[in-house]
């Protein structure tokens, strides 16, 4: 079995990109993971590189950015290619097949949307909540 779990921190903004002929989309970033236990008082993390590909990585290269908090699902994958000098270069990266956005949009927005000034466009009715009987 091989399944992977890892809720972590994107450490720059997504790469989005096109593969030639077919036009599929595929986006790569690197997560910052924290470790459980902590040396010394120190935090430290693992910089897990992920690929997503389709729909998916276009909503994640879209709605993402750098320090936002991201869940993935998905399996380790190893390659190898030749590197330009003509070394073989192994890679090891999560290909993911599952993304869940826990902490995404910009600062003014959030703003916006405390101070219940949102504007909700012509199709959206917003829903007060006292109304709601549960």
């Amino acid at each position: 079995m091989n399944k992977v779990v890892l809720i972590g921190r994107l450490t720059k903004d997504p790469d989005l990109r096109f593969i030639p002929g077919s036009g599929t989309a595929v986006t790569t970033f690197t997560i910052a993971v924290d470790r459980r236990f902590k040396k010394e008082g120190q935090p430290e993390a693992d910089f897990i590189p992920v690929v997503v590909w389709g729909k998916i990585a276009e909503n994640t290269a879209n709605y993402m950015s750098k320090g936002r908090l991201i869940g993935i699902s998905g399996r380790i994958q190893t390659r190898s290619y030749e590197a330009k000098d003509g070394t073989r270069r192994y890679v090891t990266e999560v290909v993911a097949d599952e993304v869940q956005f826990l902490d995404y949009g910009n600062k003014q927005a959030s703003n916006e949307n405390e101070n219940n000034n949102f504007d909700y466009g012509p199709d959206v009715t917003p829903v007060d909540d006292e109304d709601i009987p549960f």
